[in-house]
């Protein structure tokens, strides 16, 4: 084994710990959060600083450093956690946009949901969120369709849920929570026009063309139920 009486040695320090998805192992692992300290070391010993490294995160499983980047990717159950709230809000902002008067959209409403992840969703758990939500409908913004489909609250929430999601679902993914929307729009006959603008939101925020948007809901509305 050749001997290396000389270079530059890296210490390093724990600022944090979590749990992270690991671009290396390619699932749910915890991390450290490390910055490091650069020194001059001769035969091992560390003598001259030169400077510091980092932050990195290492992956206490597969001992790989990634960038800081790498905690912006939800784990596994974060992610299923956030796809399930997306479908169930999408759910909800169809059901308030005129949906929720027919029995065939809410029964449609609450097998998409369930089917999302919502195992114990009922027809009167969507109504009373629904009852509640609709007092705020009038009060929202006159630039934002989904305010005026479903109320300001209900937007609000539209975004907060499908936003943060968009960058980690392929284009398929995205498309399949607007069908998903559609397919409850759909359940008891065309779009009205409530249902359409709110549909055209959620394609928006899922960072869906405005003409993919447009084909996806044209589409669906020519599939037969």
């Amino acid at each position: 084994m050749k001997l290396r009486i000389c270079g530059i040695r890296t210490l390093w320090d724990t600022v944090g710990d979590g749990e992270f998805f690991c671009p290396g192992c390619g699932g749910d692992r915890n991390y450290r959060r490390l910055t490091g300290r650069r020194r001059f070391a001769v035969l091992g010993v560390p003598l001259l600083r030169r400077g510091t490294t980092g932050p990195v995160v290492a992956c206490a499983a597969c001992d790989r450093h990634f960038e800081p980047e790498a905690l912006d990717h939800p784990t596994t159950t974060r992610f299923s956690a956030m796809l399930r709230d997306a479908v169930h809000t999408v759910a909800l902002g169809v059901l308030a946009a005129g949906g929720s008067t027919s029995r065939t959209v809410l029964e449609t409403a609450v097998e998409t949901v369930r089917g999302a992840g919502f195992e114990e969703c009922t027809a009167e758990q969507l109504t009373t969120v629904v009852e509640v939500l609709s007092a705020d409908i009038g009060h929202g913004s006159a630039f934002d369709p989904a305010a005026e489909a479903c109320g300001a609250a209900l937007a609000i929430e539209l975004h907060e849920a499908l936003e943060p999601l968009a960058p980690h679902l392929a284009p398929t993914g995205r498309e399949s929570i607007l069908l998903q929307g559609a397919r409850i729009a759909l359940a008891d006959g065309a779009y009205n026009t409530a249902e359409r603008e709110l549909l055209t939101t959620v394609g928006g925020a899922l960072r869906l063309r405005a003409e993919d948007t447009v084909r996806l809901l044209d589409a669906a509305a020519r599939t037969p139920s």
